[in-house]
């Protein structure tokens, strides 16, 4: 508060106007939570350039480039004596945004600003340019941290806000570097807060200061100085700003940044529960007052929420104090929590709300994976299995509460290949007997006799069929 009222007299000084009346009418006009609505000519004219001099040298420019390979298309001559050009080899790049949050190098920006970089350049406020690493990245949140050596130097940084000190219609900058031009500052108001609607995981800030294309990654701050989020998305069909841009929050950011500093890695908690948002129809049958909460439809055996007694049908109603609204939601929830952290869940059984201490777990690679390349006579010669669990299907991209045994890879040439398994497929059975680990697997082709017929189930993306063979190794 003080800090806010020394900054209103310290421009009311320098645009030559007598503070005195000025201090009153601020004194009378804020509120507990500090926040005012301009009230005169002279408020409106206040400068946000002290806290563009505080910002702006936290945020830098992310230069990446690629090498991309096209194969050159044949001529009719290149054809007829059986000659094929080298395919052709350029360099890509691109450029974003990225903010200091740690003053010893450590810099967050989007995992689509330097997904496939082989070479990372990050250029200072001052102009001075280092070499990047990324430490970790998490493409569903889309953030990813970066390290610079900056040889003991101490670089300026921002503060990344704590939860829960933001509301639709503080105003707020955004920080970056926008077609390449320089960096550049655009301001507007915090429009709408949880919009979950953009990805499947996080739960968004919309603004509409204007981002555009290389203010990816980039700082959204507020008056204070604070980064409250980091630019990611705009919604668009020019590719221009329409003063509908998205913000990764605070609390994720710092979650991500903690995790990748302490592990190396980007860790999301879950509770072992698969869940859908409630729509009004359900919301009417379970007895809610309207549509609220994610249910609860999949349990997975042992895992934190099965240990804390929560069950299908449950409707998940806030977690650590946190209202859930859908699914999306909630997941962006969780990844703001530590692992192994307590969190208290209330939910909604039975027509009343119950609470639960759920301790917060990462995906576990139960069973092992152990992954295995076929051999033999069989037509799944040439493919590698894994037994799915929690973590690898997290790891992968994959539904992590599948069970079963999966292609991993398919070897080019192989029966396995000219047989049509792909990547992805789960095997099911083998003639008459269920298939439940890859080690079995390998036991059922091995053991089988030597004949031309085979029998194989294989699910493919939800649908089950009989792998149709039409190829087997030959033998020596």
């Amino acid at each position: 508060m003080k800090k806010q009222i020394l900054s209103i007299l310290g421009t009311a000084l320098v645009l030559g106007v007598a503070p005195t009346a000025l201090a009153q009418d601020t004194l009378q006009a804020i509120p507990s939570d500090g926040r005012i609505v301009p009230s005169s000519n002279m408020q409106v004219q206040l400068s946000y350039s002290p806290v563009v001099k505080q910002t702006a040298p936290a945020v830098v420019n992310v230069f990446t480039s690629r090498t991309v390979r096209r194969r050159s298309r044949s001529s009719f001559f290149d054809e007829m004596f059986g000659m094929r050009r080298a395919p052709q080899e350029r360099t890509e790049s691109s450029l974003g945004s990225g903010v200091i949050v740690r003053d010893t190098g450590i810099i967050v920006t989007n995992a689509h600003v330097v997904k496939g970089a082989e070479e990372l350049k990050i250029v200072l406020n001052d102009r001075r340019e280092f070499e990047a690493e990324v430490i970790a990245q998490d493409e569903d949140i889309d953030i990813a941290v970066l390290k610079i050596d900056t040889k003991g130097e101490r670089l300026p940084s921002l503060a990344i806000q704590g939860a829960g000190d933001l509301e639709i219609g503080d105003i707020v900058l955004a920080i970056g570097n926008p077609f390449g031009v320089g960096q550049t500052v655009t301001s507007g108001i915090v429009s709408a807060l949880g919009r979950t609607n953009v990805t499947d995981t996080s739960s968004f800030i919309q603004t509409d200061a204007a981002v555009n294309p290389g203010n990816s990654g980039g700082a959204l701050v507020n008056l204070s100085g604070d980064l409250i989020g980091v630019n990611t998305a705009i919604f668009s069909r020019s590719g221009g700003s329409n003063g509908i841009g998205f913000a990764i929050p605070s609390e994720l950011v710092s979650r991500a940044v903690d995790s990748a500093i302490s592990e190396g890695r980007i860790v999301r908690p879950w509770i072992g529960a698969r869940t859908n948002a409630v729509d009004a129809t359900m919301a009417a049958a379970l007895g809610l007052d309207r549509s609220k909460g994610a249910v609860i439809n999949d349990i997975y055996p042992q895992g934190p929420a099965a240990n804390a007694g929560l069950e299908k049908g449950d409707v998940i109603l806030s977690i650590e104090g946190t209202e859930v609204n859908d699914d999306s939601g909630l997941r962006f929830k969780l990844a703001t929590l530590r692992r192994g952290q307590n969190a208290a869940v209330k939910v909604w059984r039975d027509g009343r709300e119950r609470i639960y201490t759920v301790r917060t777990d990462t995906p576990q690679e139960t069973p092992a994976r152990d992954e295995r390349k076929l051999e033999g006579y069989h037509p799944l010669d040439g493919a590698v299995v894994v037994n799915m669990s929690p973590a690898l299907g997290e790891e992968l991209g994959f539904d992590p509460y599948v069970q079963g045994v999966m292609v991993l890879k398919v070897e080019r040439g192989s029966a396995a290949n000219y047989n049509r398994l792909r990547p992805g497929d789960f095997i099911v059975s083998v003639s008459e007997d269920d298939v439940d680990s890859a080690r079995q697997l390998e036991s059922l082709l091995l053991s089988a006799d030597n004949s031309e017929d085979w029998d194989i189930s294989v699910d493919r993306n939800g649908r089950i069929g009989v792998l149709p063979v039409r190829y087997l190794p030959r033998t020596n």
